[in-house]
């Protein structure tokens, strides 16, 4: 099976993946401790016993339309439209938008001060999250636009899952996002904030990131189920997810 030249990094195809890893009529509510939907640009929903966040959310002015969303937490990285959108989501309790320590249902929060895009002096600030559940870690890297430096490499402290920003222009592009990757060294990549039917901004494609990791078109999953125990390995798997989003 090919891999990338970097030692740290290998890709599989959907198809390859455990079967535990992919949708099945096997699933119920207590046969994985994690689903993770993904609802476009940088939007994701967690859900675990514990508790439900919103990653995120867009405006309709993006260009998508946000399904129905539910959930007792929300995280924003970048106080923009297209990732501060709180009010799209329903019943939520807590909203955190910058950095800092929470704590919500004994679900472990981290908000890493970071930087969109621009020039020095300019940059606007972003917020990298890290939720960390009793058994899963997720790191959400919002609208990152410049690398990590070594303590903000630290305070994300390799989680299971990393969401990385693929899209170029004023966030990370393929290359500096695999950059992040190596650092890191999750088990688990999604890719996000890219090119996609609808959305009103000009990014790149997803295949630009496939190529920079040296991996091949995989078809995407609906929704990640994850236990702990399917992350065993030093390998670290490229995971794809459909975009729950619709064009407005």
């Amino acid at each position: 099976m090919p891999i990338i030249n970097n030692p740290w990094l290998r890709w599989h195809s959907a198809e390859a993946l455990p079967e535990i890893l992919l949708p099945h009529p096997y699933f119920r509510i207590n046969a994985f401790s994690m689903e993770i939907f993904w609802y476009g640009l940088a939007c994701f929903r967690f859900k675990s016993r514990q508790l439900t966040i919103i990653a995120d959310p867009y405006a309709p002015e993006v260009g998508l339309t946000m399904p129905a969303a539910r959930a007792q937490v929300v995280t924003v990285s970048h106080n923009v439209p297209g990732h501060n959108y709180v009010k799209a989501v329903k019943g939520y309790e807590h909203a955190f938008d910058g950095p800092g320590e929470y704590e919500v249902n004994g679900v472990f929060i981290t908000g890493v001060a970071s930087y969109h895009r621009g020039a020095p002096g300019e940059r606007e600030r972003n917020t990298a999250f890290l939720y960390e559940f009793n058994d899963l870690s997720i790191g959400h890297l919002g609208d990152l636009g410049e690398t990590m430096d070594r303590k903000q490499i630290e305070a994300f402290n390799s989680p299971d899952v990393l969401i990385v920003p693929i899209g170029g222009g004023d966030i990370l592009d393929a290359a500096k996002a695999v950059e992040i990757i190596t650092e890191l060294e999750p088990r688990i990549v999604i890719p996000m904030h890219y090119a996609q039917p609808g959305l009103k901004l000009s990014l790149d494609p997803l295949e630009k990131f496939l190529k920079e990791m040296g991996a091949e078109a995989m078809a995407p999953l609906p929704s990640l189920k994850l236990r702990k125990a399917d992350l065993a390995g030093e390998e670290t798997r490229v995971i794809l997810l459909e975009s729950q989003g619709n064009p407005s």
